[in-house]
């Protein structure tokens, strides 16, 4: 007799998870052990009920990465497996380097969802072809035009807050240091950005950390399953 994949549904559209808790519980192998509504919910599922899989929105009240990342530590046999509508590369990256085990869209089929469970319960990471197929082709244009960039500590520190708007004396103000120091490490990050003015050198260090998000998750997708919902492309 096959062991049980126990599964956890967290979502706050009441219709949607209980049609897909109306279509696991017919699976003879899946028990839906709980289900909830938020972030919160999702880490009392985790720590209480312990599922093989947890599937989990990403738009819902709450850090939904943040209850992600808590998981992972705290429950680490417990795989996340994303459900969702957002096709965004910022949320699928997110999610991952959280310590999710899977992203799939909520246009996949019933058969296409039980097959993804079962791949990421068996311990596979299982995302949606399209997403991955973006994912891989980001990495590799990172991969052709990246330049070899080593910014300090500090400089990232300071671009970072110069990227959100902060002038060099608001910069200076918050770290404790002089207004001279943080234009010093601004000439710095873009000279070694090929940057010809702030804007340019804010331009090039989104692609920078862009590129580097890529490059960390490359590691996840050749081991991904990529036909948990290829019927939908035929």
């Amino acid at each position: 007799m096959k062991s049980l994949i126990r599964i956890g549904i967290v979502d706050d559209h009441p219709l949607l998870r209980q049609g897909v808790a109306a279509t696991l519980i017919k699976i003879a192998d899946f028990q839906v052990v709980e289900q909830g509504a938020c972030a919160e919910d999702a880490q009392h599922i985790a720590m209480r009920f312990v599922p093989d899989v947890l599937l989990m929105d990403v738009s819902m009240p709450g850090d939904t990465f943040a209850a992600v990342r808590a998981i992972s530590v705290s429950r680490p046999t417990v795989k996340v497996l994303m459900l969702t509508v957002s096709e965004s590369e910022d949320d699928v990256y997110s999610a991952l380097e959280a310590g999710a085990h899977g992203y799939v869209l909520k246009g996949v089929s019933g058969p296409e969802l039980v097959q993804a469970i079962r791949n990421v319960a068996s311990g596979e990471t299982v995302i949606t072809p399209m997403i991955a197929r973006k994912l891989l082709s980001n990495f590799r244009g990172s991969e052709e035009g990246e330049k070899q960039v080593a910014l300090t500590a500090r400089e990232e520190q300071i671009i970072r807050e110069v990227s959100t708007g902060l002038t060099n004396r608001e910069v200076a103000i918050k770290f404790s240091i002089s207004e001279k120091t943080v234009k010093h490490h601004m000439t710095q990050v873009m000279l070694k950005l090929h940057a010809r003015n702030r804007v340019e050198a804010v331009t090039a260090a989104q692609q920078h950390w862009a590129n580097q998000r890529a490059s960390s998750i490359s590691m996840i997708l050749p081991g991904t399953d990529m036909q948990a919902d290829d019927s939908s492309q035929n």
